[in-house]
């Protein structure tokens, strides 16, 4: 295990090591064998991050949930941005981890 393999993985890793396991296993064993799955997580995991980040920005900004929204109404600002991170979320996994 390299420096690199013992960083963990966020959510998106993790569920990208999951998928291929689980659905697309020849593409999973090669990247084992090879000794490129962890960088090939590594990358999908950073790639989906940066992804998730931009659209909870882009999103929150064209639905006007600012900070003057959540110190005005807190409920409606958590609620909102639940609704965003969701959204974003569901994006991700979609385009990028189970694709």
């Amino acid at each position: 295990m390299t420096v690199e393999e013992s960083s963990p993985l966020s959510k998106y890793g993790r569920l990208r090591k999951r998928y291929l396991r689980e659905h697309k296993r020849v593409l999973y064993y090669t990247l084992l064998t090879s000794g490129k799955l962890y960088e090939h997580l590594a990358e999908i995991d950073t790639s989906a991050r940066d992804m998730a980040e931009y659209l909870i920005k882009e999103m929150a900004r064209k639905q006007g949930v600012t900070e003057e929204l959540k110190a005005r109404d807190m409920l409606r600002w958590v609620g909102k941005m639940n609704n965003i991170r969701a959204c974003a979320d569901e994006i991700v996994l979609n385009d990028i981890v189970y694709f």
